[in-house]
């Protein structure tokens, strides 16, 4: 009985990888499309930046979805159906009519919103006994696929024409989400009768809400710097070896590497003196970016940054789930929207700020605020959780 188990669940298993790689790239197309439908509607820095409210509300109702799902056991159908509204959000990106990709990129958030917690969930029922490794490397897969988007839209675009692809990568997402829709396996149903109670207890926590508060700005910052950098690339020069070498791709490209060198940090420095020194390099190079006067210069700025924000959000759920007992797991749903509304706020007004004060840089300069804040609720965060640790224990 165990191999006719055993064997469906790995070919799922792979499935749920090669869409979670390829909703990597789904997640950040926005940053190589947004100059490219910038110019193609003649839209300033303020209109570009709507284009991010409208996958961030997508992603929104996506989550709220997935939460529902979850609860009925039906987290296979969410990444099915995810895969095909990215399909869909993703072929409206050429229509060449503002409204219609206002409202592909709200696909794209539907389809974010439905499949990346989804596979997470799906992940981890399959790998109970290794979770920590499981969802590492299902983040490696992920990081994958944003290190390659820019480079791709870079290669197969021509000008403002989309068609290559925006095809490829709806054909390889109706072909992952039919695939995973077809694939055996039986998912376990949540046990939900006191999740009401459970729910609320939890959120009547300050540092619930401190934890949810630090993850909207943290999101935030992750949000907008992906999507306003190749933007802010593109103000700051010409680099011969763009495609290959841009700011963004380093950016993304530590940011993997950060994931995958984070564990043996871990081995020697506690959960806050990681989240504090990932805060202060970002700061650093936040710091790069805003001086640079160079894209050699922004390259730099963008790889400090990216390394320094790679272990920050796992390690903030983690806090958050040791912080808030065992009831965390299936109540976190707060947690994530929190997250999806700071993407939401922060990349919309990267592009308000540029657009009044006629300046990209002055709007780039929100995010090392953000850092700045990150760091004083960090500081805040510590100092209490030590204050419990000396009165009532571990918490």
């Amino acid at each position: 009985m165990q191999p006719t188990e055993t064997a469906p669940s790995a070919r799922l298993s792979m499935l749920l990888h090669a869409a979670f790689l390829v909703s990597g790239t789904a997640t950040v197309l926005i940053g190589p499309l947004l100059p490219l439908h910038a110019k193609a509607f003649e839209l300033n820095d303020l209109w570009a930046g709507s284009f991010f409210p409208a996958q961030f509300a997508g992603s929104l109702l996506g989550t709220a979805i997935t939460s529902r799902l979850g609860r009925i056991g039906r987290y296979k159908l969410g990444v099915s159906a995810g895969c095909l509204a990215l399909a869909a959000g993703i072929a409206s990106m050429n229509a060449g009519v503002l409204t219609v990709v206002l409202g592909g990129f709200l696909l794209i958030g539907l389809g974010v919103g439905l499949t990346l917690p989804s596979i997470n969930m799906l992940v981890l029922e399959m790998n109970t006994h290794r979770s920590g490794q499981a969802l590492s490397f299902l983040n490696f897969c992920w990081g994958l696929g944003a290190i390659v988007c820019k480079p791709f839209v870079d290669l197969t675009a021509r000008g403002t024409d989309l068609t290559v692809p925006t095809s490829i990568l709806a054909v390889i997402l109706i072909f992952a989400g039919v695939s995973v829709g077809l694939a055996r396996y039986s998912e376990k149903r949540q046990t939900t009768a006191d999740a009401g109670v459970q729910t609320a207890r939890l959120w009547r926590r300050p540092i619930a809400w401190a934890i949810a508060v630090f993850n909207f700005l943290h999101v935030g910052f992750e949000s907008a710097m992906g999507g306003w950098l190749p933007a802010y690339t593109e103000r700051i020069g010409v680099y011969e070896a763009a495609i290959w070498l841009s700011p963004t791709l380093l950016y993304f490209l530590f940011f993997v590497m950060g994931r995958g060198v984070a564990p043996m940090l871990f081995r020697y420095f506690s959960d806050d003196r990681m989240l504090i020194g990932g805060l202060v390099a970002m700061l650093a190079g936040m710091a790069i970016i805003l001086s640079a006067g160079s894209v050699e210069q922004l390259m730099a700025g963008a790889a400090v940054a990216g390394f320094g924000t790679s272990w920050i959000f796992p390690t903030n759920v983690a806090r958050f789930y040791r912080a808030c007992g065992p009831e965390a797991s299936r109540n976190a749903t707060p947690l994530f929207i929190m997250g999806t509304l700071g993407a939401a706020a922060s990349t919309w007004f990267v592009g308000f700020v540029s657009n009044n004060r006629s300046s990209l840089r002055a709007g780039m300069a929100v995010l090392a605020a953000i850092v700045v804040a990150l760091i004083a609720i960090q500081a805040a965060l510590s100092i209490g959780g030590r204050q419990v640790e000396n009165n009532e224990g571990p918490v």
